[in-house]
């Protein structure tokens, strides 16, 4: 607990300009030592939980949580929803056909996951009718052979709404001329965007003419399922794969985007650990600028000393001192590193756009997102301030050991 004298005689030393500047030097690079540390500590979490964010929300809203395939083409997907309708942690199912395949227009070529839907059903599934850039999800009408294109892909085919892409399957066919793989023409209805990997692989169907690409007709593949807990899906995926039997087989998204989640959330715990010896480096400097200060005033500690000061009593003056610079340093820290987590996307677009360059096409979102969380905040202040105080108990102990006579014989 400390006292008033503690801490006023503590306030006074801290203000004080020291009589040897290279003391106060140090104490200042102490403070923005760890001012740095505590800012660029919230501004990469910040950042990370955006990875974190954008990963759940874009990336595991366009893949599937939970899919359920059937070893042969699947008659009535209605029936196959209505045997899972009774676990809760499933919100909502959808058919689906996926095919393979090459889109061409106008001599650009680019390869595509070709999905079948029914738009109703997907939407309760995916988010890709939120995202809808130009056109409608509801434009894929059975037998109108039309197609949804993302964002990237459309770009890469030169391709806009109303203009005919060509579908290239690999599957062969033979004909007079030949061995010959099989085309299809479809219309542009719609550009879907999402902002992720996602753009520039996926088109969509209706399942309807996707199963006749299949050449099976007025079947599916197997059903999309949305979870409540997508984390559930390993574990349900088993239960699931017991309940239909060996007719049908069950894939999650841990298999196709398990790796990535885990791969940010370990970059996340190793960040978070090497960027706190930032926040041990300031604490070092304070400890060394406390020792060299307590080094000074030996002969204040020891006028102190004899005006009644007890030991105790000089541990809590040094002990508030060192813990002020740790205060002052947080307390910056995390104004910079909010100001800084909040604007990060715009500095980054900003710089993009000065420079001309692409900083972030190589990851699975092509912008730099960043969430601010109270809680990532609140530890690392409480992280930072216990460090500071740790830091101040060797210096203050040292202090509280001063012998006034023998620091009085030369003064």
């Amino acid at each position: 607990m400390f006292r008033p004298l503690s801490f006023y005689v503590g306030l006074r030393y801290t203000g004080a300009r020291a009589r040897n500047s290279f003391i106060s030097v140090i104490t200042l690079i102490s403070a923005l030592g760890l001012m740095l540390g505590v800012a660029v500590l919230i501004t990469v979490l910040s950042v990370m939980n955006g990875f974190d964010r954008e990963l759940q929300t874009r990336i595991l809203g366009m893949v599937t949580h939970l899919s359920v395939h059937g070893r042969e083409p699947v008659q009535d997907w209605q029936a196959l929803a209505n045997r899972l309708d009774h676990h809760d942690q499933i919100e909502a199912a959808a058919p689906f056909v996926q095919l393979e395949g090459m889109l061409t227009h106008r001599g650009n070529v680019a390869g595509s996951l070709i999905n079948g839907i029914e738009p109703d059903a997907e939407r309760k599934v995916s988010i890709v009718g939120d995202f809808m850039h130009q056109g409608e999800l509801d434009s894929l009408e059975p037998g109108a052979f039309d197609m949804v294109l993302g964002y990237g892909l459309a770009r890469r085919l030169g391709a806009e709404l109303g203009d005919k892409v060509t579908l290239v399957l690999p599957e062969a066919t033979i004909s007079p001329a030949g061995v010959m793989p099989r085309f299809k023409r479809f219309t542009v209805t719609g550009i879907f965007r999402v902002r992720a990997e996602v753009d520039s692989l996926y088109a969509y169907v209706n399942v309807a003419d996707a199963a006749k690409l299949a050449r099976q007709a007025g079947t599916v593949q197997g059903v999309r399922l949305k979870l409540n807990d997508l984390f559930s899906a390993s574990n349900l995926g088993w239960k699931l794969q017991q309940e239909l039997g060996p007719d049908y087989y069950t894939s999650d998204w841990t298999r196709s985007h398990g790796n990535l989640f885990q791969a940010i959330k370990m970059e996340k715990t190793m960040m978070t650990l090497l960027l706190s010896f930032i926040v041990a480096v300031a604490a070092f400097n304070i400890i060394s600028s406390q020792v060299m200060l307590v080094t000074e005033k030996r002969g204040n500690i020891a006028v102190l000393r004899t005006l009644g000061a007890s030991p105790g009593t000089i541990m809590r003056i040094f002990m508030v001192q060192g813990t002020l610079i740790g205060v002052a340093g947080t307390l910056l820290g995390t104004a910079l590193g909010v100001l800084l987590a909040t604007n990060v996307s715009n500095i980054a677009e900003w710089v993009e756009k000065t420079f001309n360059t692409r900083l972030f096409d190589a990851y699975f979102v092509n912008y730099l997102p960043s969430e601010l969380q109270w809680s990532d905040v609140g530890t690392i202040v409480g992280i930072a301030l216990f460090i500071s105080f740790s830091a101040t108990l060797y210096p203050s102990w040292r202090a509280s050991r001063v012998q006034p006579a023998e620091a009085l014989r030369y003064e």
